[in-house]
């Protein structure tokens, strides 16, 4: 091991327990001892430098180029101690100045125009939809799920995320909705078959409007769902509701002005949207650099200072706003444990390299909301003052006959399966 990455883990792992094993064969130990020991190997001296120079993304090309092994414990549980260690450290003085840099330059990967943005949503939710099902709840939720208590189940918690968003929307039976970024479609026949709405959905997914279109004809709904292939800025009609999960992530710093303005013109009146996105409890930064080569490609978790402005600018009111803390941790944890049991069928998919990509995904994401301070914002917005009941008792009354409505249409829940 070169004395420069020695010093840089000394200083770096200040708690825990780190076994590190080189190339050569040496091992070496950082941190307090406290907790379980963690272990990995580094197959080469070169490996060592690129940890050294750019961490944030060299960890995960080596993890996926087999040049970084765990041999203790697992991936979740290294990058859960170096997220922890992290937290209480200030970053080496040529990584901070790389973080400013990536801030500074951040409108540049984050010009999501319409070419670009179909370009970005294909890398990643174009991807064969088997993946997807080894993961997913039967519903095919691609988004945080809410938990109502602990050990619920992933399907039962996605359910009640549906139940939850369609509460604070309101709609009426036989209001109009629009669903900008449906995914698989799940919420858009919720919304049609138990809240009573008739939705339109919008994607740039090929794969996912494939999909949706699909499960709305084996439900029935096809006469109350439309699902298309659009982009959201394209969308002429104007509608009692919209709702938004999981998309904003996509838009862009340097589009919040056009996205909300967008909202609006599209909102009646006596309209409601709801826009459910992850968000980050600090300042703003930028994305991380692995993400964004390899996962989400034009994507930025924003914070609330961000956005807030955007939406006072637009002439829109927030009426509600509600914080969601580790409930994507939970859902990021299920999935984690799905796609490890289903990690062979991934690997016949794809191969090696892919498996262990999405698997650094998906374990060094759930870091980000238990140790990093990511978290999702539910906003609530509308263009009138009183576009909404004066206190918060109406999502629980709401909630309560959606489950009454939900016992009454098990269809719903089969077609979904």
């Amino acid at each position: 091991m070169s004395a420069p990455f020695r010093a840089y883990l000394r200083r770096l792992v200040r708690k825990g327990r780190l076994e590190v094993e080189t190339a050569d064969g040496a091992t070496h130990t950082f941190g307090d001892g406290v907790g379980p020991p963690v272990g990995v190997k580094v197959l080469d001296r070169a490996a060592e430098w690129r940890l050294l120079l750019n961490p944030a993304l060299s960890l995960g090309e080596l993890y996926m180029e087999g040049r970084i092994v765990v041999t203790r414990g697992g991936l979740y549980d290294l990058l859960e101690l170096g997220a922890r260690n992290l937290a209480e450290i200030e970053s080496l003085p040529w990584i901070e100045a790389v973080n400013r840099v990536r801030v500074a330059f951040r409108g540049l990967r984050q010009r999501n125009d319409r070419r670009r943005a179909r370009r970005n949503v294909a890398a990643h939710y174009d991807l064969d939809a088997r993946l997807y099902d080894l993961f997913l709840d039967s519903d095919r939720q691609y988004s945080c799920a809410y938990f109502e208590y602990p050990g619920q189940s992933l399907d039962d918690a996605q359910t009640a995320k549906k139940r939850h968003i369609a509460a604070k929307l309101l709609p009426k039976d036989g209001a109009t909705a629009l669903d900008i970024g449906c995914g698989f479609g799940g919420l858009a026949l919720y919304l049609a078959g138990v809240a009573g709405a008739r939705v339109t959905g919008v994607t740039l997914s090929t794969e996912q409007l494939a999909v949706a279109t699909d499960r709305a004809r084996q439900a029935g709904l096809a006469d109350r769902v439309e699902f298309r292939l659009q982009d959201y800025r394209d969308v002429e009609e104007t509608f009692d509701r919209i709702v938004s999960v999981g998309m904003f992530e996509h838009v862009g710093v340097n589009r919040y002005d056009e996205y909300f303005a967008k909202a609006r013109r599209q909102l009646k009146d006596d309209g409601v949207m709801l826009l459910h996105s992850i968000g980050r409890n600090s300042v703003p930064g930028a994305t991380n650099p692995w993400i964004h080569k390899y996962i989400f490609p034009g994507g930025y978790v924003p914070s609330l200072s961000e956005v807030l402005p955007a939406i006072e600018r637009s002439g829109l009111y927030v009426t509600d706003i509600e914080i969601l803390r580790l409930h994507y941790a939970e859902t990021l944890r299920a999935w984690r444990e799905r796609f490890m049991a289903g990690r062979d069928e991934a690997a016949k998919l794809y191969d090696e390299r892919f498996c262990r990509m999405w698997e650094f995904y998906l374990a060094g994401v759930e870091t980000s909301f238990r140790v990093d301070g990511f978290m999702v914002f539910q906003l609530q917005l509308a263009k009138r003052q009183d576009g909404v009941p004066l206190t918060r008792d109406y999502i629980a009354e709401r909630e309560a006959e959606l489950r009454r409505r939900e016992e009454a249409r098990a269809w719903v829940r089969r077609a979904a399966e």
